[in-house]
């Protein structure tokens, strides 16, 4: 059973900084990852991804704020969030692809490319 384990979340004002972790049960070496992002009434948003091979693609709104990586050794990905804005307030959900996602799902950063997901964690901004 593939398991996802997210932390890290919390609340903190804007301008600040999060670092989300996501601890999984599976090698993720050899699997596409990324973080995933809802607010209520809306659909899940990609944040950022991560393939096999350390490849990475960001959605426009976080670029250059967010950063996505991964410990192979410890099968750990994490979010690093910086110069935080009300606007990234919402539930972080970290996903798994059990193989290499490519340059096109990657790019993508859709929720149907992803076949195992955590339960969440809240990520709330006050300006």
């Amino acid at each position: 059973q593939v398991q996802l384990v997210e932390s890290g979340g919390g609340s903190v004002q804007a301008g600040g900084s999060l670092r989300l972790s996501c601890v999984a049960s599976i090698d993720t070496y050899s699997s596409c990852m990324g973080w995933f992002r809802q607010v209520p009434g809306k659909r899940r948003e990609g944040v950022a991804t991560i393939d096999s091979d350390g490849s990475t693609s960001y959605a426009d709104s976080v670029q250059g704020r967010f950063t996505i990586s991964k410990d192979n050794a410890k099968n750990t990905l994490y979010l690093q969030l910086n110069n935080l804005k009300a606007e990234d307030s919402a539930v972080y959900y970290c996903a798994a692809r059990l193989r290499k996602c490519g340059v096109i799902f990657l790019r993508l950063r859709r929720e149907v490319d992803f076949n195992y997901w955590g339960q969440g964690t809240q990520v709330t901004v006050s300006s």
